[in-house]
């Protein structure tokens, strides 16, 4: 199933909506990001078997229907599942209509937990842990076609609804990348669905200036402390440049959402105050950007 399958509309004198597949990971919110769009307005139907979705976008494509964007949650307990996916894909493609993939993720002791809240039973198997495997590992090749990947670890129902509103808000065929930028502390672990990482520990940490530890990275003495180093001037001059080569290329190949992380020790200082600067520099190239300080809540 080759990426670029129906990414690219063809000229066509009828409005067709555009699709957004949702899938990942059970128990990493699919459900809860069909709400999201929903409430933006997406036309939702919850666990459609892939094979379906060609007479979907038939109903949909009709004249009059109204329906300008469809979301489609769809999993993997359908035995067919990614034949059908193909096929369905390929059709879509065959009618000119738009379409993006969201593949949502968690790491598995995020999914056990919620699955132990909920006292449900995982699709695929009786054993939690033993389901997750057999998910991951039939899924592992559709979450590498995805346009847009979420890990949700460590998001709150209320942070993925706002991760899901900031990605679909607006234009939903809109070309220009998305872009999300995330500070990170290592020793909580890289973001999974981070598509760049830069490490800023080299610069000085604000943790051993007594003053400073408690402050984190939005906190104007912290800010001042690290945009002060030399280094962090020349690492943001470095980066923008490389910036200059990454973003046209994302667009020219029709890349819709990057995920940016920027991680030091504890994810408060030194990484908050680069992701801030970062996103201002891609604001200024005209792109809509993100942000998203994971850990800087933490001790």
């Amino acid at each position: 199933m080759a990426r670029a399958i129906g990414r690219k509309r063809r000229e066509d004198p009828l409005e067709r909506p555009d699709f957004t597949i949702i899938t990942g990971i059970s128990g990493a919110g699919r459900s809860e990001s069909a709400k999201v769009l929903e409430d933006l307005g997406y036309f939702v139907i919850d666990n459609l078997p892939p094979a379906l979705i060609g007479k979907m976008a038939e109903l949909a494509g009709g004249p009059g229907d109204g329906i300008k964007h469809v979301a489609l949650v769809v999993d993997v307990r359908g035995g067919q599942f990614f034949a059908e996916l193909e096929a369905a894909l390929k059709d879509l493609g065959a009618r000119g209509i738009d379409y993006r993939i969201v593949f949502l993720t968690a790491d598995d002791e995020a999914i056990v937990r919620r699955f132990e809240a909920t006292r449900r039973r995982h699709p695929l198997a009786d054993r939690v842990v033993d389901g997750i495997k057999m998910e991951r590992a039939q899924l592992e090749s559709l979450r590498a076609q995805a346009d847009l990947v979420i890990d949700t670890s460590n998001l709150s129902p209320h942070d993925l609804r706002d991760r899901i509103a900031g990605a679909f808000s607006g234009k939903p065929r809109e070309s220009r990348l998305r872009i999300t930028v995330v500070s990170f502390g290592y020793k909580h672990g890289v973001p999974l669905d981070a598509d760049i990482v830069m490490d800023v520990r080299f610069l000085p940490n604000p943790h051993w200036v007594e003053e400073l530890r408690p402050l984190t990275g939005v906190d104007a003495p912290v800010r001042d402390y690290v945009m002060s180093r030399d280094a962090t001037g020349e690492f943001l001059g470095r980066f923008e440049d490389l910036l200059g080569v990454l973003i046209p290329g994302y667009l020219a190949e029709g890349k819709h959402y990057l995920t940016l992380a920027v991680g030091c020790t504890g994810g408060r200082h030194r990484s908050v105050v680069v992701a801030e600067e970062v996103a201002e520099m891609l604001r200024d190239r005209g792109l809509q950007v993100a942000v998203e300080h994971r850990d800087s809540h933490r001790a």
